[in-house]
């Protein structure tokens, strides 16, 4: 019986290059530009999270944007609607996802179509056959559909109009898929008329899907643990963990024991090992609170002794960064978080606090840390008003 190896140590520096180069935010443009390296960055990353937040440009314009310098919202509408190279679907949330992974979810889309969702429960036989005979006859929006009679919320996040809920339970089954948006206004086609499939994809087996997840938090954390792999996904961990036991096994992955960690356990595929030249410490990315290297507040802690507070809904007495702060990450440190707001109307980006944290807290060069930030500051800003 072959013994588990002792874990290599990491220092939190070299976990830290590893996330980096693993996120492709260690270098300005590793992705190209236009709508292939929209794809290639989806794809890359395995998700990108949409969210409906839009005190500066809405998140999924904001991941891409750190890591397309010459991204463009139309480059997005091109993969989407066009392209057809990425979709939309539930991951840890609602994400912009590869449409070459589209089977790993054809499941989940099934067991919804078996069982009900449950924050659909209360849509009627007779609002689904309503939504479906419309989109049959054409992709539409909520907007298209007139005659609803609104109807009292059953939780804070859902819609009053009967329709909505409706298309969004067909969305959740697979039926209709979202094929593009205007803002945060979705259009619904049908998903086999939007891909011009005959029938989908073959569905992935349950060892195909645990597979993707382990590869998927492979390609895009370098160092992955069971909490990185299973973000908000607990019923995946059993079966993700014996994965990760035969790979050890057959010196496919490396245990690892990343400074600061614990006892929570860390491996890495002996590739992403190997030592990379670093993020240069003149580059500097404006990050979305929403960013994969951010979302995992415990892992963006141990990583980088920083966890972020997001304090949107947190009273206004009470917030220490900010509204909607945004982390600030220099070569490999984040030294900073600065709580924006786009001004649309007066066209200009407004700064409401800049709070300096770790490395950014000392005194010696933040002149020219400062300069370094404001300089990212401006493209940031020409950015949020682009239209």
């Amino acid at each position: 019986m072959s013994r588990v190896p002792k874990p290599l140590p990491l220092t939190t520096t070299q976990a830290r290059q590893i996330w980096l180069h693993a996120q492709r935010l260690d270098e300005r443009a590793p992705f190209g530009e236009g709508a292939r390296a929209v794809a290639d960055a989806v794809a890359h990353l395995g998700y990108v999270q949409i969210d409906t937040i839009n005190v500066i440009e809405r998140c999924h314009h904001h991941i891409l944007f750190s890591r397309i310098p010459s991204y463009r919202r139309t480059d997005l509408r091109q993969a989407q609607s066009v392209d057809k190279s990425v979709f939309e679907y539930w991951t840890h949330a609602l994400s912009y996802v590869p449409a070459n992974d589209f089977r790993f979810f054809l499941p989940a889309m099934r067991e919804h179509r078996r069982e009900g969702h449950k924050w659909y429960a209360s849509v009627t036989p007779a609002d689904l056959r309503k939504v479906m005979r419309l989109v049959r006859a054409g992709p539409l929006t909520i907007r298209d559909i007139e005659d609803d009679v609104l109807t009292e919320k059953e939780h804070l996040w859902q819609s009053r109009k009967p329709s909505k809920r409706a298309l969004q339970l067909a969305f959740y089954t697979g039926v209709v898929t979202v094929s593009e948006r205007q803002g945060m206004l979705k259009t619904y086609e049908l998903m086999t008329r939007h891909f011009g499939w005959d029938k989908p994809p073959k569905p992935a087996s349950a060892k195909e899907i645990t597979a993707y997840l382990l590869d998927r938090a492979l390609r895009s954390q370098g160092v992955v643990s069971l909490d990185s792999i299973c973000h908000l996904d607990a019923p995946s961990k059993k079966a993700v963990a014996g994965l990760i036991t035969s790979r050890v096994r057959r010196g496919e992955l490396v245990p690892v024991a990343v400074e600061g960690a614990g006892k929570q356990e860390h491996w890495a595929a002996p590739a992403a090992l190997e030592p990379g030249e670093g993020a240069s410490p003149d580059l500097v990315h404006i990050l979305s609170p929403f960013d994969p290297l951010i979302i995992q507040r415990k892992r963006t802690d141990v990583f980088f002794g920083y966890n972020h507070l997001f304090e949107a809904y947190v009273p206004k007495a009470k917030r220490k960064l900010g509204y909607f702060a945004l982390p600030v990450l220099v070569g490999d440190e984040i030294v900073a978080a600065l709580d924006l707001k786009t001004d649309r109307q007066a066209k200009k980006l407004l700064m409401q606090k800049w709070t300096w944290i770790g490395q950014g807290k000392k005194t010696a060069g933040r002149r020219e840390l400062k300069q370094k930030i404001e300089d990212e500051l401006d493209r940031f800003e020409q950015f949020q008003l682009a239209e």
